[in-house]
């Protein structure tokens, strides 16, 4: 096997050829447009990772972008180890679709529906979700043989709604990006056993991801169906409120009370419990992906079915299950953040290791510069985990400790400093590692750097979630 070629300085990744327009908010701005965004938003404003174009819509800047396609990468590899299969559904659905479905009611039709006519006058949505397309084109093909099952189809795509008050950037956005997964089988134990294993994939996902999360019982609402799980990133921030029981742990959204009452019957709680009652503790989360057993909700009106052993054919069984790409970095900035600076969780980190190179004109330039080719090369080929991911601030007309300073507000995860220390003698030269996620700094040599760079990176970094789901199940 022949060796890798070094990285040659001219493609490095470099702060100063990266499009980050920062976004300057005067110091004698108002308090009202200083509390108009959350935290998440203002930073990634400020930072130049994206730009509001409209309301409700964000351009997607290049750094950002780096985030959204580590999310999107790992969510890809989590669906395929439940041999789940990728595909593209059209952004346009006939609006007939959801009038079949039950969804669309012409007297009264959704608030959240962005609607079109073509030049023809038919009626289309742009899909907020795709449970009519996807039932559809199982529909089309159908029946289809029993053997053909489970059926496990999912997409990434842009999702549209007509909020009425969008804010919170990501978080509650018009326009977003949506990974949802449709599944069908045939019978209701089996659709039961995809949702457990759907689940469970969900939970490795968000662990990995690292930000604390719950996960609770859901009300399926307009979605239908009989089963339904949320997960929350707990913040303040959140627009859902979170409900535990004191008693036997039961954790539910708050829309779903009264089943959770019922349930709570058998430890005693429910009996007197009430919305307003102190029986539960509560919390405000941010929702980032949910989970239905839909059974036949779509799939008995649109045709689609399969044929059984026995030769007769019967309506799938269905399930669903989202994660809300763009809303899952925003909700992990706003809970890991501080005010003043980024904090990403180390599998959405657009780059995880800044370097910050010599000051120009400095006495330490001319001895230290090399050490900036050599480290990058180091790292980029031989550090596991740091292909790709590291940086160079290279903007030397700036002072070191300027850079230092944009480059924890950027919050990548470590920050190597090359300077004075590392003009000493040769074999005891020393370089800074800030740690953002530990907050620590040391002064390291050049082996003992790549040592320590590369066990934060392959150490696991996920904490576990709040709480999972009890093992009581909320059954219509």
């Amino acid at each position: 096997m022949s060796k890798q070629k070094p990285q040659c300085r001219g493609m490095m990744n470099r702060v100063s050829k990266v499009f980050q327009p920062a976004l300057i908010i005067p110091k004698n701005a108002t308090i009202k447009h200083r509390e108009a965004t959350s935290k998440s938003q203002r930073l990634m404003l400020e930072q130049g990772l994206m730009r509001q174009a409209g309301n409700g819509t964000l351009h997607v800047l290049p750094v950002l972008q780096r985030a959204v396609q580590k999310a999107i990468d790992l969510i890809d590899r989590h669906m395929q180890s439940v041999d789940a299969q990728r595909i593209t559904l059209p952004v346009l659905t006939p609006a007939e679709l959801w009038r079949q479905s039950g969804r669309l009611n012409e007297s009264d039709p959704p608030t959240e529906l962005l609607q079109t006519k073509d030049r023809h006058g038919k009626m289309q949505i742009l899909g907020p979700t795709h449970e009519e397309s996807i039932t559809a084109l199982m529909a089309a093909i159908a029946p289809v043989s029993y053997r053909q099952f489970p059926l496990r189809l999912y997409q990434i795509s842009t999702k549209f709604r007509d909020e009425m008050k969008p804010r919170f950037g990501l978080m509650r956005a018009k326009e977003f990006l949506m990974k949802d997964l449709y599944t069908f089988d045939v019978d209701p134990h089996r659709c039961r056993q995809t949702y457990e294993t759907v689940n469970a994939a969900y939970g490795r996902l968000f662990s990995e991801i690292g930000v604390p999360f719950v996960k609770v019982a859901g009300d399926s609402g307009t979605m239908g169906g009989s089963l339904s799980h949320e997960y929350h990133f707990p913040s303040e921030v959140g627009e859902d409120e979170l409900l535990q029981c004191d008693q036997c742990g039961v954790r539910t959204n708050s829309e779903h009370l009264q089943k959770i009452c019922a349930l709570c019957d058998r430890c005693g709680a429910g009996k007197e419990s009430t919305a307003s009652t102190s029986s539960f503790e509560r919390q405000r989360g941010i929702e980032v992906g949910h989970a239905f057993i839909l059974e036949d909700r779509y799939t008995k009106p649109l045709g689609a079915s399969c044929l059984q052993p026995n030769g007769k054919p019967t309506p799938l069984q269905m399930g669903c299950y989202g994660i809300g790409v763009t809303r899952l970095i925003a909700a992990s900035l706003e809970v890991l953040s501080s005010e003043k600076e980024l904090r990403w969780p180390l599998a959405l980190a657009p780059y995880r290791v800044c370097i910050v190179t010599p000051k120009a004109g400095s006495k330490e330039e001319s001895l230290v510069s090399p050490w900036v080719d050599r480290l990058y090369n180091l790292l980029h080929t031989a550090v596991p985990g740091c292909q790709g991911d590291v940086i160079v601030d290279d903007r030397n007309q700036l002072t070191i400790g300027k850079r230092v300073l944009d480059a924890r507000r950027m919050g990548y995860p470590l920050i190597v400093v090359i300077g004075a220390k590392a003009a000493n003698p040769a074999g005891s030269e020393r370089f800074e590692l800030h740690n953002l996620h530990a907050g620590t700094e040391q002064d390291l040599s050049y082996t003992d750097l790549a040592a320590a760079i590369g066990d934060v990176l392959s150490t696991t970094h996920h904490r576990p979630a709040v709480s999972d789901v009890q093992k009581v199940q909320l059954e219509n």
